[in-house]
């Protein structure tokens, strides 16, 4: 079965860098779109970032020239690159096969001033 493994989240200062990892297995990672999203306490899921399977992206406007997503297909590997980190960035982070219903279990980051 399909399964997604977020890792990589932590508590840092504003100002300071993260990188997330989803680690796939039971897909053909190569061939699909990918997606970054966070839940904020009280409030939606959001998109972060996405990456189709020819490494086309696309940002969220609010981390837009902080956070990059990319991917290792070798390794079946999503990855969410967060630097300029802000507290607004606390949430809990979930990848996501784009199209499906299949999503990570989450990994919490959360940034203080």
């Amino acid at each position: 079965q399909v399964q997604l493994v977020e890792s990589g989240g932590g508590s840092v200062q504003a100002g300071e860098s993260l990188r997330l990892s989803c680690a796939a297995s039971g897909i053909i990672f190569s061939i699909v779109a990918m997606g970054w999203y966070r839940q904020a306490p009280g409030k939606q899921r959001e998109l972060v970032a996405t990456i189709t399977s020819g490494r086309s992206t696309n940002y969220a406007d609010s981390v837009k020239g902080r956070f990059t997503i990319s991917r290792d297909n070798a390794k079946n590997t999503l990855y969410l690159q967060m630097n300029s980190l802000k507290p607004e960035d606390t949430a809990v982070y979930y990848c996501k096969v784009q199209g499906s219903n299949y999503w990570g279990q989450g990994t919490q980051v959360t940034v203080s001033s």
